[in-house]
């Protein structure tokens, strides 16, 4: 997040997606206190890419 309250998401590097506003505040109280795994499936349901097939479960 920075000072405008925006949080970046980004890929390997790459910019996806900018949260503004409601939307950003919103997505961190989402994820807070959720385990890594729960906080990227909420991200990749943000983001649009959800349920593609290839998500793998590292366990």
């Amino acid at each position: 997040m920075n000072k405008d309250n925006k949080v970046f998401i980004t890929w390997h590097g790459k910019q996806v997606k900018i949260l503004a506003g409601k939307e950003s505040e919103r997505f961190l109280s989402r994820i807070a206190g959720k385990e890594h795994k729960e906080a990227q499936l909420i991200m990749a349901k943000i983001t649009g890419n959800f349920k593609r097939g290839n998500e793998k479960d590292n366990k």
